[in-house]
């Protein structure tokens, strides 16, 4: 059977491994993909964190994110950083820290309502998450 080449690869970016592999002990929401995995156990724990070292991000930078809310995030993080299985979502990316990132995942429909049921009466204090951080 031919092998699909945008399945079981690892993106270049700051954190992900060059290859997917097992990585037994990843930390709570991220364990899903313990079996083959694009992050590390170190990579995961940071993901769940107020603070997170991985991009220098608190997911209280605007007051406490309740936790109903910031479950979608952190399983959002987790995604990105440890799926092997987002090869046909990978895009070039022109930075100084990531080769590629992701664009166009879709998202259940389920999931959309969740995640926005739950965050819904969240205020962030920034109009773009991804630029203008100092």
């Amino acid at each position: 059977l031919a092998k699909d080449p945008l399945l079981n690869v690892c993106m270049d970016a700051k954190h992900h491994k060059t290859q997917p592999g097992p990585e037994g002990k990843l930390h709570a929401q991220c364990s899903l993909w313990k079996d083959n995995a694009c992050c590390t156990a170190n990579t995961s724990v940071e993901a769940h964190q107020d603070q997170s070292r991985l991009y220098n991000f608190n997911w209280n930078h605007c007051g406490v994110t309740p936790a109903k809310c910031k479950r979608h995030f952190i399983q959002d993080a987790c995604l990105y950083e440890c799926s092997p299985n987002l090869g046909p979502w990978i895009d070039q990316a022109d930075s100084s820290w990531r080769r590629e990132r992701i664009l166009h995942v879709p998202l259940c429909r389920e999931d959309c309502e969740d995640w926005w049921k739950d965050c819904k009466d969240y205020d962030t204090c920034k109009e773009n998450w991804h630029k203008g951080w100092n």
